[in-house]
């Protein structure tokens, strides 16, 4: 969606859209965090390695770091996956695992970070008092 788009479907003021999207494109990555602490738990039970409260700890904050440094671009996420992987020492041939699907997850993580971005404009814009119903009626 457009900055115009958020104005007339959302009711957020073009101003506000200019500053929260880009910001939230760089920073607010909820989906690609979610997935690599899913998909890290996932290759641990599939390699049958129990993972300690600590390692769990450490998945989630690894993961939330990574996801901020994330770049927006397709299957991104693959790469600082091996990031949170060797964090906790489980094996990086359990990424091979993920592949086959990785590109609708992609998808899915995408729809997320979009959904917490424009969540986020909307949020900021009733907090200021400038939100508005469809149509420009306040």
């Amino acid at each position: 969606m457009a900055a115009k788009d958020y104005y007339e479907t959302l009711g957020v003021p073009k101003d506000i859209t200019s500053f929260v999207l880009p910001l939230g494109a760089t920073v607010n990555m909820d989906g690609t965090a979610l997935y690599q602490g899913v998909a890290a738990v996932f290759i641990a039970q599939v390699y049958g390695i129990p993972l300690t409260i600590m390692n769990q700890v450490t998945i989630v904050l690894m993961a939330t770091l990574a996801s901020i440094g994330t770049a927006g671009v397709p299957s991104v996420g693959i790469i600082t996956l091996t990031m949170v992987l060797r964090t906790v020492g489980l094996p990086l041939e359990g990424i091979a695992l993920i592949l086959g699907v990785d590109r609708i997850l992609d998808m899915c993580r995408t729809i997320v970070n979009i959904t917490g971005d424009a969540s986020a404009a909307v949020i900021v814009a009733a907090s200021e008092g400038t939100l508005r119903k469809p149509g420009g009626v306040a």
